[in-house]
């Protein structure tokens, strides 16, 4: 099937000629679906807390920082493309919907209207407005989410990724430094490093702390081979094979890379104002709290268990209550401490109110127990599609992740992913149909066999942009 030349590519991209064998039996037997059971609730995998419980979690979160190493993990590569498809095309193909109507109506209410107004020549018809916004201009078409003006201030408008550096200020600042990573695409690696040269400094100042940035690009390694619709690899026009980014899934090996006690994740486009900010902050520090107290007991039951002096029935009942796993009727010691023994995550879930987004579910596993999964439409049956809209909350990628041991050492994250659970999508190269495959998402299959446990977190908490015209909501003005 290959050439030498193919093996010297496959190679160039860390892969062995195995591991796109497995790839290419992927798109052949495509991906089971998830043994959805039922979405998890409140009361039944959906944690509520009150008032008195939240506050508690986010003192113990508070009072235990100081000793932590921190992380605000913020997966920051995808392109805008999608936030400005209506803007292309009215630019491109002339099509000129409602949306263009508003973005035209309350063009001077952006945050970006200061730096649009002074690339704009005198006169600027509509399409000359949009195509300033896109194209040659602000250039908002070719550039990521995080590089793109979201808020204004009386001192100056920010971009999506100084939101984060406040945020990280306010509830990620261990010992007076906040670390924070951002995944990118190498091509803007260059505009985040100097925007964040310029910002940083007048931040630390603001909120006297010390900002310890990372970067982190998408493996080659993760990268998945594309094929024909007959399955056969895709070949370019130069005849060489073409390899894909497979997705956020990927970005488990950036995760895994991280050498923290405590990652926050958070995706790059869900920020919201300072004067908002307050149950954003509140609710990581609850979910966080939260987390450390699982570690705790997880620990001391792990400690019982190899001493040989756990009593199982009381572990059993942490596991199902606290953990949210069901055990089989029958289960010894070694499953028990199979289960303790692994990466937590507390996953924030918002009240479902029709914004898009994967959802919190019980699903069956191999080993007879059921567990808390975040499932996405397309891992699920079309038969099991009504239990996804049943479901009281959906996932807005609010995560906090326990990535070490009791002992302290580090988890290998590569040994909790499902790796039956990517997913195929048609594309197209030059005008060519092809098939892609996408690994396990982040916070789907890549943490399938985590502890996972859902808490139940304020819509205010949720502020995302998808198009640009969520920018003229109220979370982001």
């Amino acid at each position: 099937m290959f050439s030498q030349d193919d093996l010297q590519q496959i190679a160039r991209h860390g892969l062995s000629p195995e591991s796109v064998g497995r790839q290419i039996e992927h798109f052949r037997r495509g991906f089971p679906y998830l043994k959805v059971v039922r979405a998890a609730s409140p009361g039944d995998g959906v944690t509520i807390l009150d008032d008195g419980q939240a506050d508690r979690a986010a003192a113990r979160y508070d009072e235990a920082a100081g000793r932590l190493s921190v992380v605000k993990f913020v997966p920051a590569s995808g392109a805008a493309t999608r936030m400005f498809k209506e803007l292309f095309e009215f630019v491109n193909e002339g099509k000129r919907g409602k949306g263009i109507d508003t973005l035209l109506q309350h063009v001077e209410d952006f945050a970006f209207w200061p730096e649009l107004r002074a690339v704009l020549p005198e006169g600027a018809g509509d399409k000359a407005v949009v195509g300033a916004i896109v194209g040659e201009g602000l250039g908002y078409g070719s550039k990521p989410k995080g590089l793109v003006t979201f808020h204004a201030y009386p001192e100056g408008a920010r971009k999506a990724v100084e939101e984060h550096l406040v945020e990280g200020a306010a509830y990620a600042a261990a010992g007076g430094k906040a670390k924070i990573h951002f995944t990118v695409s190498p091509e803007h690696r260059n505009g985040f490093e100097a925007l964040l040269a310029e910002k940083v400094p007048l931040y630390e100042k603001r909120f006297g702390i010390r900002y310890d940035i990372s970067f982190s690009v998408q493996k080659p390694s993760t990268d998945t081979i594309a094929v024909n619709p007959d399955n056969t690899p895709f070949r370019q026009d130069d005849g060489r094979l073409l390899f894909r980014p497979a997705g956020h899934g990927a970005l488990i090996e950036n995760l895994n890379d991280i050498d923290a006690d405590l990652v926050f994740i958070k995706n790059i486009d869900n920020v919201t104002t300072d004067a908002l900010r307050g149950d954003t902050v509140r609710f990581k520090k609850v979910l966080a709290g939260v987390l450390l107290g699982l570690q705790e007991r997880a620990s001391k039951y792990l400690k019982a268990l190899d001493a040989g002096t756990g009593d199982l029935e009381p572990i059993a009942e942490f596991i199902r209550r606290e953990l949210c796993v069901k055990l089989p009727e029958r289960c010894d010691a070694a499953l028990l401490r199979s289960i303790l023994d692994r990466p937590i995550r507390v996953c924030g879930m918002v009240r479902n109110e029709g914004e898009p987004g994967g959802g919190p579910f019980w699903v069956a596993n191999p080993d007879g127990t059921e567990s808390l999964q975040i499932a996405e439409s397309s891992q699920i049956a079309p038969d099991d599609m009504p239990l996804m809209k049943s479901a009281t909350h959906f996932n807005p990628v609010d995560l906090v992740c326990g990535v070490r041991r009791a002992d302290g050492s580090k988890y290998d994250l590569r040994e909790y992913v499902d790796p039956a659970t990517g997913f195929i999508s048609s594309k197209s190269s030059g005008g060519r149909e092809l098939r892609a495959q996408e690994l396990p998402g982040l916070w789907n299959g890549a943490m399938a066999r985590w502890n996972t446990v859902f808490v139940d977190v304020p819509v205010s908490t949720f502020s995302p942009v998808k198009t640009v015209l969520d920018l003229l909501r109220p979370q982001h003005r």
